[in-house]
């Protein structure tokens, strides 16, 4: 690992943080340079790098390096049907409120597309026990600022270890198929459903067009309330009336009752666009 005292100088580290936050909105706390040195220690070595801050120099005309650096410092940290509540409320409460015109839903950093492909899941599971629901189509724009997360995702192909993360042996079995390798794929129609794209949080949705619910969950931790708050102001204009926001198990939406309100489903919440 790379010494802190060495390379990561307070003045560097300071520099890298507020390079960091504002072409992605990450905010590491005072006590990260461990964090730092260990995501960007090979990096750093390779470059033949001597200080942090001439990194950041460095990283302002190298857009490659750029987003390398970005890659290495998101946590991408998830699994399938993640708190689970969410995804129960989706089919008991929001399907069936929306199963007659199609359907848009926004899974925001979307990290390895667990979230998006349990999301897919979930419908298959309702349209299954609901026979001509749906019938108008449903869509799952799923979104990352990890470019190779972003392309992991896409192969929607899966190690041991991953698959046993929050699915039984029965979801296994019907929604993967086990390859050679050992590795499991997802299923072509639970795949087809969710299209991937490259979106940092802090730009502009409006590519995205309109939806009926997106999943922000477990990100806005990350971010200043100021970057909050603007986020989710803009997700509630990315919304359609009456469209739904879920947010992680530790995170809340303050600040903005005048555009959301809550609604309890026990358990769980979800806030509705008013």
């Amino acid at each position: 690992m790379l010494s802190s005292t060495s390379v990561i100088t307070p003045q560097g580290y300071i520099k890298f943080r507020q390079y960091l936050e504002k072409v992605c909105g990450i905010m590491l706390s005072d006590n990260k340079q461990y964090l730092v040195a260990s995501r960007l220690g090979k990096l750093i070595e390779r470059e033949g790098i001597a200080k942090l801050e001439d990194l950041v120099s460095l990283l302002e005309r190298n857009s490659k390096l750029k987003e390398e650096v970005i890659n290495a410092m998101t946590t991408n940290e998830t699994l399938w049907f993640r708190d689970s509540h969410p995804f129960d409320i989706l089919k008991k409460l929001i399907l069936p409120e929306l199963s007659d015109r199609p359907i848009r839903i926004w899974s925001a950093a979307a990290s390895t597309g667990q979230e998006a492909y349990s999301i897919s899941m979930v419908i298959d599971e309702y349209k299954s026990m609901n026979p001509g629901k749906l019938r108008a189509g449903e869509k799952i724009i799923a979104t990352d600022i990890c470019t190779n997360i972003l392309q992991h995702a896409k192969q929607a192909e899966y190690d041991s270890l991953a698959i046993v993360r929050g699915l039984n042996e029965s979801m296994q079995k019907r929604y993967f198929d086990k390859l050679d390798s050992g590795s499991w794929r997802i299923k072509s129609p639970i795949k087809s459903r969710v299209d991937f794209r490259y979106l940092n949080l802090i730009d502009s949705y409006a590519g995205l067009g309109k939806f009926d619910v997106i999943f922000c969950r477990n990100v806005l931790i990350y971010f200043s309330a100021e970057l909050k708050l603007d986020i989710l102001t803009r997700m509630h204009k990315a919304l359609n009336p009456g469209g739904y926001l879920f947010l992680g198990g530790s995170e809340a939406l303050s600040g903005l009752s005048s555009l959301f309100e809550i609604v309890q489903c026990h358990p769980g919440i979800v806030y509705r666009v008013k």
